[in-house]
């Protein structure tokens, strides 16, 4: 009996031996992130998006920074469900996601999401945001809000507007100034807000609400016109274009914002450190500057905060989606 609790007992010393053997390359690991070139997916198609133009814009600094190859990876599709979900199942240590406005839609519009935000996903950084502008092609006959409105009711169902993806902010936006206005529009999603301005631009789609800084030359240059933008007070960059709200539609407010999320298993240190040093490429390297030149409010902050503002938008995404009855088409 002696001799079986010795070996009982020399059993689990090599246990835990081999658990204390096993701690040290991780902690090393940990302590020596990142070891390898850090990935971003980007949820949308390269070049075609605000969001793309915004991680590009921070790679290069955050590399400086992180002292490694900071890479951006586009996986478009499925109204970004695609990258997020690649991220969400990243084991790696060295993966993040860059999101928007559309993840917290996706919570509600969404059915049988393959990743759960709680469980899968964590908040690091929320970058920057930017107003929306409702555009129409240049050979629509409506040159006002409300002219367009007027415009619609006379042809219910008949005219069309683009989106960038289901749940996106343009979707979201276009379902709510329906609902508001008392019109009936087509909606067309694109993978990506590129082809859909495209198809704008060449008068394939009625309308689209965008981006303001990627539609703001073209509405200057006369190939768009522009019924209104959606903060609740101007845009600087287009001081001269009206909000919705202020033509008659009060509260009507609307932006595109842009963070980074981690999957679950990335240790809050590094989480941390991350967050860290895109708060130090914002406001200390010329990159806050080139945003807020191409029309985007930079923000910054702390993790915790970007959580309150996920859940804070998932609440508000909620009740639209169901007040204007959203689904996926």
């Amino acid at each position: 009996m002696a001799n079986r609790t010795k070996g009982i007992n020399a059993l689990l010393a090599c246990v835990l031996l081999l658990l204390g053997v096993a701690a040290v390359p991780a902690q090393a690991q940990q302590a020596n992130w990142p070891s390898r070139p850090v990935r971003i997916i980007v949820p949308f198609p390269g070049g075609g998006s605000t969001m793309d133009t915004v991680m590009r814009l921070v790679a290069p600094e955050l590399s400086k920074i992180l002292g490694q190859q900071v890479v951006i990876d586009n996986k478009p599709g499925a109204g970004t469900v695609i990258g997020v979900d690649a991220a969400a199942k990243a084991t790696d240590g060295h993966t993040f996601v860059g999101v928007a406005n559309s993840f917290t839609v996706n919570q509600t519009l969404v059915k049988d999401l393959p990743y759960n935000f709680g469980r899968d996903l964590q908040p690091v950084v929320l970058v920057a945001r930017t107003p929306n502008v409702l555009a129409a092609r240049a050979g629509l006959p409506p040159n006002s809000l409300a002219e367009f409105v007027a415009y619609a009711k006379k042809n219910p169902g008949k005219l069309s507007y683009a989106s960038f993806g289901n749940g996106t902010t343009a979707h979201f936006a276009g379902e709510m100034f329906k609902m508001m206005a008392g019109i009936e529009m087509v909606h067309i999603p694109y993978k990506g807000q590129g082809p859909a301005l495209t198809d704008l631009l060449a008068g394939n789609v009625d309308v689209m609400f965008g981006n303001l800084p990627d539609f703001i030359a073209h509405i200057k240059a006369g190939k768009l016109k522009a019924y209104g933008t959606t903060y609740l007070v101007r845009a600087p960059q287009a001081a001269d274009i009206p909000t919705i709200a202020e033509q008659g539609y009060a509260g009507f407010e609307t932006d595109s914002w842009y963070g980074l999320l981690a999957p679950a298993g990335v240790p809050k240190d590094v989480v941390d450190r991350v967050n860290a040093a895109v708060n130090k490429v914002l406001r200390e390297t010329a990159v806050g500057g080139m945003l807020t030149e191409r029309g985007l409010e930079v923000l910054g902050g702390g993790s915790a905060k970007f959580g309150d503002h996920l859940q804070a938008e998932t609440a508000k995404y909620a009740r639209i989606v169901k007040d204007a009855g959203m689904r996926v088409d």
